[in-house]
């Protein structure tokens, strides 16, 4: 049996430079009708939790399979085993394996500290707190900042009855907003590193509409906070908060040591130039993203090995969440392969209308349709896809997007960072955020009751910004 499966691997193998050469599909010949198993698997997310919950936490995993299995399978059926190879090892190898390791390090560094000591969650405590999240979610991801601070935050606030609006914010500023400035804060911004931008490219360009989407949703919520804490019927009692206090202190520590190999390691897959070049079934892998991964990996599980199980156990560390989103995006990312080809066929494609929306009469790309198509699909078909098809949609050449047509990778990468929090589904630690606070007893509101709440509260900052910049 290990002869058969070793000559079969090693056919395999052999085949893979002749795969190679169906591995790009042609997006004008594509119907629309290939876009279905992708619609389908995003409105499973949004829709199932409402109307299945039960089947769909035992079972979410399988729903995505089926649903990229839709795709893979009428595309071995009409295109041949070539294409359908070549295009799964391109999604595996380019973009989802880099994009979930990266993940996967973080959280697993992030759950490797525990933040202890009292804390009493008053409004300009937690204001603090989101303000200081905001600031690590660019340096340790949105997935690492919301990790570290999402449980002392609700912590702090176990003791008042009104806490909604505290994690409502949280995904606002530390889970979205915060990560607009680097390719490690936010996915769709390190896919964005991964095809060719500049690592300091969005903290040189995007700062003032960070700076300004964070200060007002930090003003708003210090305001709602303050009149929500003074109206509290089970505010803190006053014996209790003169008790002695236990100092502010850190367990897991060498994890901040892991955290900046992670910054070293990304950083170093993006400055460093070699020649070296893996192809696989017509997918080029270089040597520093090699490097970059295993490294990535080395560092999650050292991190792992050498937290006290201790530390783990005080942050409840578990796998469910991040197993949760590496599924899902498994299944996103295969079958977002037709939609993408479709719209870099650009008007000649079946998506002709969505280019013609946001292209301006005399060809050149209409801006404030960019910041609004790339964040409008992000709300609802997570934002990382999503910056890679408007990022393919404007010519998908880093070069170009970096200088003449910067204006336009600023309203693509605001667009898809900022936006993302509109719904639960926008960024991956949203749904880790809101399943940590349920587990720990916050009654979050449903998918459409979140949507009350940033309908309310961020679209109208986003038409603000539109005027003044886009």
């Amino acid at each position: 049996m290990k002869m058969v499966r070793f000559a079969a691997i090693t056919g395999l193998l052999a085949m893979l430079p002749a795969w190679a050469q169906a591995a790009e599909l042609n997006g004008a010949s594509l119907g629309v009708a290939w876009a279905i198993p992708f619609a389908g698997l995003l409105l499973s997310i949004a829709l199932m939790p409402l109307l299945a919950p039960n089947f769909w936490h035992h079972h979410f995993g399988k729903v995505t399979a089926a649903w990229a299995l839709a795709f893979l399978m009428p595309l071995v059926l009409f295109y041949g085993m070539g294409a359908a190879v070549a295009n799964f090892v391109h999604a595996l190898l380019a973009e989802y394996l880099p994009f979930v390791i990266l993940l996967t390090a973080l959280y697993v560094v992030a759950g490797g500290i525990y933040i202890r000591g009292s804390l009493t969650g008053t409004p300009l405590l937690n204001t603090a707190i989101l303000a200081i999240g905001a600031v690590l979610a660019s340096f340790m991801g949105t997935t690492g900042a919301s990790m570290l601070l999402i449980r002392p935050l609700i912590r702090a606030n176990a003791h008042r009855s009104k806490v909604v609006h505290i994690v409502v914010f949280f995904i606002f500023i530390v889970s979205n907003a915060g990560g607009s400035l680097t390719p490690l804060g936010d996915p769709p911004l390190f896919l964005g590193f991964l095809k060719g931008v500049d690592f300091s490219w969005t903290l040189l360009h995007i700062w003032p509409q960070a700076l300004f989407l964070v200060g007002v949703l930090l003003a708003m919520f210090f305001v709602l906070d303050t009149w929500l804490c003074k109206n509290d019927s089970n505010q803190l009692p006053v014996a209790q908060s003169a008790q002695a206090r236990e100092a502010i202190g850190f367990d897991g520590k060498l994890n901040f040591v892991w955290l900046a190999v992670v910054v070293g390691l990304v950083l170093l897959s993006g400055m460093w130039k070699s020649d070296v070049v893996f192809t696989i079934a017509g997918t080029e892998v270089g040597l520093p993203g090699v490097v970059r991964d295993v490294g990535l990996i080395a560092v999650a599980v050292l991190s792992l090995l050498l937290t006290p199980q201790s530390v783990h156990a005080s942050n409840q560390f578990g796998w469910g969440p991040m197993q949760e989103v590496a599924k899902l995006f498994a299944g996103i990312f295969l079958t977002i392969i037709p939609v993408i080809a479709m719209l870099k066929a650009g008007v000649d494609g079946p998506f002709g209308a969505v280019v013609r929306a946001v292209t301006n009469p005399d060809g050149t790309p209409n801006v404030a349709m960019y910041f609004w198509a790339t964040g409008a699909l992000s709300s609802f078909l997570d934002n990382a896809p999503t910056y890679l098809v408007f990022f393919n949609t404007a010519g998908g050449d880093p070069a170009v997007l970096m200088t003449a047509l910067a204006p336009t990778l600023v309203a693509i990468s605001a667009g898809a960072v900022f936006m993302g929090a509109n719904s639960y589904i926008g960024n991956a630690p949203n749904l880790m955020v809101k399943a940590i606070a349920e587990d720990r007893g916050v009654a979050m509101p449903s998918f459409f009751g979140y949507m009350l709440w940033s309908v309310g509260i961020l679209v109208p900052l986003f038409v603000v910004m539109t005027f003044i910049w886009f």
